[in-house]
């Protein structure tokens, strides 16, 4: 995908969650998933239903991709509009991206009605993800800096204070540093450098990422 096409920042499901909620004796039961693909959604699609074979229903909304996105959803039997359409306004109001959910139900006995039945599927849905563990994932430039050891003091401190992370730092004669740079950030980085340095120090974009903050550590992912 060219470059030009790639969102700056996106939310996604990082680890998926399971919640339940009962409505009149009704169980729904949530699931949700991280994917990168339509066929990695369908297949968890399958792999819940295989769980809940007994089930009455097994319903799914799922949105794939980040700029051309493909957003699908099933009420699987339920009165239509009242199950996939809901959960997928969930996952859509909430900006979640590569994300399936699945939400099985359990007749009670009792018919909830076309109101009911959206209420209760978009509120299973609004459930598992609050027991998900949900992250915003940031577009980023490996950045590599070859320098001698007078300028090496600089860039650390450059680096600091524009809160980048350094990605790896090799000594030899001279020093070679990584660092990852928000894709924001990356002209107003590259200035500073240059004056920190007197234009000594070039960086070398080495290719775009995306960066998240996981459980209070960065972690890299393919752009």
């Amino acid at each position: 995908m060219a470059e030009i096409n790639k969102v700056s920042n996106y939310k996604t499901v990082y680890r998926g969650g399971t919640a339940e909620i009962v409505e009149k004796k009704s169980r729904f039961i949530a699931h949700s998933a991280h994917v990168e693909s339509e066929e990695e959604a369908l297949a968890f699609i399958e792999q819940i239903k295989k769980q809940y074979w007994d089930a009455r229903h097994n319903c799914h909304a799922f949105s794939v991709g980040v700029t051309n996105e493909t957003a699908r959803c099933s009420d699987d039997g339920e009165p239509a509009q009242t199950a996939g359409k809901p959960m997928l306004d969930v996952l859509m109001g909430q900006q979640l991206k590569n994300t399936v959910v699945v939400v099985t139900r359990y007749f009670g006995g009792t018919l909830l009605g076309t109101g009911g039945l959206v209420r209760a599927y978009s509120a299973a849905v609004q459930e598992g993800l609050k027991e998900s563990f949900i992250i915003e994932k940031f577009l980023c430039r490996r950045v590599r800096m070859s320098m001698d050891y007078t300028m090496l003091g600089k860039m650390q401190y450059l680096a600091a204070k524009l809160n980048l992370m350094i990605l790896d730092t090799l000594y030899t004669e001279g020093v070679e540093m990584q660092l990852l740079v928000p894709d924001t950030q990356y002209a107003a980085f590259i200035k500073e450098v240059t004056e920190a340095s007197n234009g000594k120090v070039v960086p070398e974009s080495e290719g775009l990422c995306y960066g998240a903050d996981v459980e209070g550590k960065i972690e890299i992912f393919d752009a």
